[in-house]
């Protein structure tokens, strides 16, 4: 394979055939060269195709992360909300800690969906030790937000927390509204059993919700 030239890197990137351009991100992932990592980035902010912004995330973590991670903070206070998801995205992927402090309350509570989500899964990955049961407060926040796969990332973010998690998910159980009660007790199986079926979780926890409102309730232990 003839080396891509760090000049002509962006153009190939933004080719009109999606195959040419996972192309592109491919050849600067197999030989990583600092001037490629800009090219990368801005990529990521405006790339249409699914596969093609994986293979940008896979050749930005093929880069130095001296170089990356700086580049990528910067992009997480652009007005493009999918420039902060990717980027949110990619340094999960990248997984050094030093990123941490970037990953704030207000991108993971971020009225974009998928900017909110990329946010909740970096904070997991990047939480320092002892800063995970702070972090599960700020994600049980986020209980009730959302539709069926939103609010399963959340619970699988917050079960990746572990025990850390349980006190404000049985908080939030306890006192929110209905549809933050219902993703609590979602969540809270999920933290007893990573494995359990989630539409079998999610029934089970409207129903609770719904008979704790009738005449009489329910014990939610029940």
């Amino acid at each position: 394979m003839t080396p891509t030239r760090p000049s002509g890197v962006a153009g190939r990137l933004a080719a009109p055939r999606s195959s040419d351009r996972l192309q592109a991100a491919l050849a600067a992932g197999t030989r990583p060269d600092p001037q490629y990592v800009d090219a990368l980035v801005e990529r990521c902010a405006v790339e249409p195709d699914f596969f093609v912004r994986d293979m940008l995330t896979w050749a930005l973590v093929r880069h130095p992360v001296e170089l990356t991670v700086p580049r990528l903070v910067r992009e997480l206070d652009r007005d493009i909300a999918q420039a902060r998801s990717q980027a949110l995205h990619t340094l999960s992927k990248i997984a050094d800690r030093a990123a941490w402090p970037a990953v704030t309350p207000e991108l993971m509570q971020d009225p974009d969906d998928e900017v909110a989500r990329s946010a909740w899964r970096a904070a997991v990955v990047l939480v320092p030790e002892g800063g995970e049961a702070g972090l599960a407060r700020e994600l049980s926040s986020q209980l009730g937000r959302g539709g069926r796969d939103l609010r399963l990332s959340l619970s699988r973010a917050l079960a990746a927390l572990g025990d850390a998690a349980r006190s404000p998910v049985a908080e939030a159980a306890a006192r929110g509204g209905a549809d933050v009660r219902a993703h609590a007790l979602v969540t809270q199986r999920l933290l007893d059993d990573p494995d359990a079926n989630v539409d079998a979780a999610l029934h089970e926890a409207r129903r609770i919700v719904a008979l704790s409102g009738a005449p009489g309730g329910v014990d939610a232990d029940r």
